[in-house]
């Protein structure tokens, strides 16, 4: 039997074939090839429409079927991994009310601001384990706020990967996971927070069934299944934020265990068995994929918006001539340091691991006569390394303390650059592997249709395919100093 995942992201679809009996990966594609806009209508906004993920998810199945690598009437279930915090609404006719306030958009930082003193900084944390902070009920609130007409009609509040699935099947579910990510649900009290609902003024009626992560969220629609020449009746069997997906897709399940991502956004994702969270809410706890009521499984998430997207606009503005493998060969001819030359990446919006300042991007002692674009690659993927410290400091404070750190090898860990830098500069070792958001995805229909019979089976022939160990600490422990000093001199000067 044949397993489809789909990995919603911010860039583009992606979508893996797995073969269930030996896990192996019969074809991967992805849409669009160029980069999927990004709709800022203000300065701190960013919205994508759902309906182009839509066109792109069919448009990259079709792709995926075209190569005639396997039979896609052999599909046996489909698993779904997406961009975590966007807001998706949609009418009593299941139509889209508005662009989707994805998860780099801004807006509504003070509104979770107010909403975290209104409800009790003591009780939102030991709650909802984090402030309302700009996540997807904050970005609900705005709407309710701004655009009343629109929030009117909403009939059902939805994640990407809910919107996705409801396109799949007509049906609409959620789950713990996925609400506790929104920052509706209680963990205390195991239900849809009544804090959140009276402070923002939300009726229940506005929320979906909760599912298991892993369990039937509907049945593929003839038509659907027509379209896309797979069988009609297979279950969307799996659905995860990204984040909590790529940890699934490296075997990242048990207490202790930590992922890494370098995408769009950065992300460190380790998983705990104890209900905690960060007193500023600077790194965020959410309900891991296999949390239940009885298993506390709860993933402590690290996530700095200002990364991959800063190494594209490199690419797209200073690099413009140049692919990625050829900047990252030009910048490995640059020494440690970029001779002076740091970064301060954060030009996407607020971060939370800055309490939700919004500073900027920055250059530091950028000299004409001494650097030039191959010092601005190396730097600005050196400064990317520098910020997962920061973040990674913050994660240790809080009792998450990795001896090895699980990614998969893409997106900026194809850059031996900043491979080299993140490890020297977290002094700790990454075990690679060969996997992405959609493999995951798939893997977890498996599990969710009961193909595996637990996860163990689903990741018994998944192997790291290295190792890379911190070889050169003390000089990347150097310019980390020097780059927090100048990360702490903003953040002392930000109004």
């Amino acid at each position: 039997m044949l397993l489809l995942g789909i990995d919603i992201g911010t860039s583009s679809i992606k979508v893996s074939v797995v073969e269930s009996e030996t896990q192996k990966v019969l074809t991967s594609t992805q849409y669009p090839d160029a980069e999927s806009s990004i709709t800022s209508l203000q300065t701190g906004w960013a919205e994508q429409s759902p309906e182009m993920w839509w066109d792109h998810v069919q448009q990259a199945i079709l792709i995926a079927n075209a190569g005639k690598k396997y039979n896609p009437k052999d599909i046996a279930a489909i698993g779904i991994a997406y961009q975590m915090h966007g807001l998706v609404v949609v009418d009593k006719d299941q139509q889209v009310l508005r662009d989707s306030i994805i998860w780099c958009d801004s807006r509504a930082v003070e509104i979770g601001n107010k909403a975290f003193k209104q409800i009790g900084e003591t009780k939102s944390l030991s709650h909802l384990l984090n402030s309302p902070g700009n996540f997807t009920a904050s970005k609900l609130a705005w709407v309710k706020e701004n655009e009343p007409d629109t929030y009117n009609k909403i009939d059902k509040v939805m994640l990407p990967g809910d919107f996705i699935s409801m396109k799949l099947t007509g049906s609409i579910t959620t789950s713990i996971s996925a609400l506790s990510e929104g920052m509706f649900w209680d963990f205390q009290d195991h239900i849809l927070s009544p804090d959140i609902l009276n402070c923002f003024g939300f009726d229940k009626i506005l929320f979906a069934d909760v599912k298991n992560v892993f369990s039937e969220h509907g049945l593929l629609r003839e038509s659907v299944a027509e379209k896309l020449s797979l069988k009609p009746g297979i279950p969307v069997s799996y659905k995860s934020g990204d984040q909590p997906n790529n940890a699934l897709s490296l075997n990242v399940l048990n207490p202790g265990e930590v992922a890494a991502t370098a995408g769009t956004s950065g992300v460190i994702y380790g998983v705990s068995d104890k209900i905690t969270y960060d007193k500023q809410s600077r790194v965020n706890t959410f309900a891991h994929v296999n949390h239940t009521e009885t298993k506390t499984r709860l993933g402590v998430l690290l996530c700095i918006n200002g990364t991959g997207i800063m190494n594209s606009w490199v690419k797209n503005n200073i690099g413009t001539s140049l692919n990625y493998p050829t900047i990252n060969k030009q910048a490995a001819q640059i020494p440690a340091g970029s001779e002076g030359l740091r970064v301060i990446p954060f030009g996407n919006g607020a971060e939370r691991m800055l309490e939700n300042k919004i500073i900027g991007s920055h250059f530091h002692r950028l000299n004409f006569n001494l650097h030039n674009r191959d010092h601005i690659f190396r730097a600005v993927q050196e400064g990317i390394a520098c910020a997962f410290r920061y973040g990674l400091d913050i994660m240790r404070e809080n009792g998450m303390n990795p001896t090895i750190i699980r990614a998969g090898k893409s997106n900026l860990f194809l850059s031996d650059v900043f491979t080299e830098a993140f490890v020297n500069t977290c002094e700790v070792p990454v075990e690679f592997y060969e996997t992405n958001g959609s493999i995951g995805a798939a893997l977890g229909a498996g599990i969710g249709s009961n193909i595996f019979l637990n996860e163990k089976e689903a990741f018994q022939n998944i192997k790291p395919v290295s190792v890379t160990k911190p070889t050169n600490a003390g000089v990347y422990n150097s310019i980390y100093q020097d780059w927090k000093q100048l990360l702490d001199n903003h953040i002392k000067n930000h109004k």
